[in-house]
């Protein structure tokens, strides 16, 4: 295995328990099966904080570094890398 492919899969696994991490911890938004038949009757009090945007720039920056782990490893494994 040589050592891109190697960071590449490194930087990869990190980022998956990062993205997974920080879905987490978003808040509920509602819109579930239980809203579907009127079980949920959660209201929005105002916008997001700046707390939760901050949540979900990280969260999409750390979705693009995975999206681009996975695309530079199959351009790696089609060159043969």
């Amino acid at each position: 295995m040589s050592w891109p492919i190697l960071t590449l899969s490194i930087v990869l696994v990190v980022a998956s328990v990062l993205l997974g991490l920080t879905v987490l911890l978003h808040k509920g938004r509602g819109g579930g099966m239980s809203d579907l038949f009127g079980g949920g009757m959660s209201t929005s009090m105002g916008g997001t904080s700046v707390a939760e945007r901050n949540l979900d720039r990280i969260t999409i920056f750390i979705g693009v570094i995975w999206l681009l782990c996975i695309l530079g490893l199959l351009m790696l494994y089609k060159l043969g890398a």
